[in-house]
């Protein structure tokens, strides 16, 4: 079954910067979610990097319901299914494998897989899946190697994730065959660790003034 290109694109041009965020503590996720969806950034990518992603993504899930909980770096079947069941609303993957694509093969739940050379590209395409993460953006070639792939791939669209910044997030956003961003600079770790929500919101509002 191909992508669910219609609730991954809403998700998608909802907002020019999808946060990006490495949750070390559970606790911190319902009130950083909270601040986020304050700054007009409600679509929240939690990775499953650390214990405690997934106790972050069920309790944002259940306690902010403004907020599009999504999981990223899924790696396979298992993790897809356990996102699903935290609560997740979409699934964010740095590549696509055949074991992903039957895990997401009739989920109501999309997938962002990630792709970033020509051949990757076209096997996403194969399977159906036209909306695509580019990763890691800056290492991979910047905004410069994206706009390269616009020609050849003119019904691709990507979210560029991996050292965009405010700085750099702009010459991204500005491309033709990209529909948002992925970052974490609106969440900073020691924004996060001191609870400083207000400067968290803040950081949001500039990001969502991006678009």
């Amino acid at each position: 079954m191909p992508q669910q290109t219609e609730t991954l694109h809403t998700i998608m041009t909802g907002q020019p910067v999808i946060p990006v965020i490495v949750i070390d503590d559970a606790k911190d996720a319902v009130p950083l979610a909270k601040a986020l969806v304050a700054g007009g950034l409600p679509a929240i990518e939690i990775t499953l990097r650390t214990a405690a992603a997934l106790d972050a993504i069920r309790a944002v899930a259940a306690e902010v319901p403004d907020a599009i909980v999504g999981a990223g770096t899924i790696l396979n079947a298992e993790d897809f299914k356990a996102a699903v069941e935290a609560g997740s609303k979409f699934i964010v993957s740095p590549g696509l494998t055949p074991e992903l694509v039957d895990a997401a093969d009739g989920s109501a739940v999309p997938l962002l897989p990630g792709a970033v050379t020509s051949s990757e590209i076209m096997a996403a395409l194969e399977e159906g899946y036209s909306l695509l993460k580019f990763f890691p953006a800056e290492q991979a070639g910047g905004a410069a190697y994206l706009k390269s792939l616009s020609s050849p791939f003119g019904g691709v669209r990507f979210c560029p994730t991996g050292g965009v910044s405010a700085v750099n997030a702009g010459d991204y956003l500005s491309l033709p065959n990209v529909l948002c961003v992925g970052g974490s600079w609106v969440a900073p770790k020691d924004a996060v660790s001191a609870g400083d929500w207000e400067r968290i919101t803040e950081l949001s509002k500039e990001a969502a003034r991006l678009g």
